[in-house]
């Protein structure tokens, strides 16, 4: 159901010209009449929106039932400072926050995780930007295991595409949950997106896209 939140985020991402129509290709190879690019985020204003539709998502789902946040290098370092930034400025929830270094430094205090270090036990959630096929989940939750004895339960991201991934029948985010028992909470679904573009009338030509591609390679 397209809720007033989501469609004030997904006119933010087409204002941010993060969220695009046209032709372009995943980087899974697939022809996608539509592209999200977090790296397109660049002022001050845009990350601490960001931080706030986030912070929101957070709270209404798992609220404080978490101990620390992480960011996955390099779009999810930026997502989860504001996203922690968020949490305290709007609902008083002060949470540590922590990212790791693509190159693992060898000097100094070494290792390849800054910011907070993670301890045995504690519940870490996951602040990413999208899921296409899960590669980078798979990435990251070694060098989590690898920081400490973590549980990790909840992924928060921007958008789900809904898209099937490596195995036929499941989406990437299917995959996840059962690869690694986390719960993948988007702000928006591309069903949102499509429900938005038909409702605003301005994009018809993008709307039997939409639906070649749904039909195609998305599960609802």
């Amino acid at each position: 159901m397209l809720t007033e939140a989501k469609k004030e985020f997904i006119e933010f991402m087409m204002e941010s010209d993060v969220l695009r129509f046209g032709d372009f290709v995943t980087k899974s190879g697939r022809n996608t009449p539509y592209f999200v690019n977090t790296g397109n985020y660049r002022t001050g204003k845009q990350i601490a929106t960001l931080g706030k539709f986030y912070a929101s998502l957070v709270k209404e789902t798992i609220g404080d039932d978490f101990d620390c946040m992480f960011g996955p290098a390099y779009k999810g370092i930026p997502l989860a400072a504001s996203a922690a930034a968020s949490l305290y400025n709007e609902y008083g929830i002060d949470k540590p926050y922590f990212f790791n270094r693509k190159e693992e430094k060898d000097h100094g205090e070494g290792g390849s995780i800054v910011g907070y270090k993670p301890q045995n036990g504690d519940k870490v959630i996951i602040i990413e930007d999208v899921i296409t096929a899960g590669t980078a989940i798979r990435e990251t939750m070694p060098i989590l295991k690898g920081a400490a004895d973590v549980t990790v339960n909840d992924m928060f991201i921007s958008v789900n595409r809904c898209e099937v991934g490596t195995t036929p029948g499941k989406t990437a985010i299917m995959e996840v949950g059962e690869d690694f028992g986390i719960k993948v909470h988007a702000i928006v679904t591309v069903a949102d997106i499509y429900e938005y573009l038909k409702a605003s009338g301005k994009y018809d030509d993008m709307i039997p896209k939409m639906e070649e591609y749904m039909a195609k390679y998305c599960i609802l």
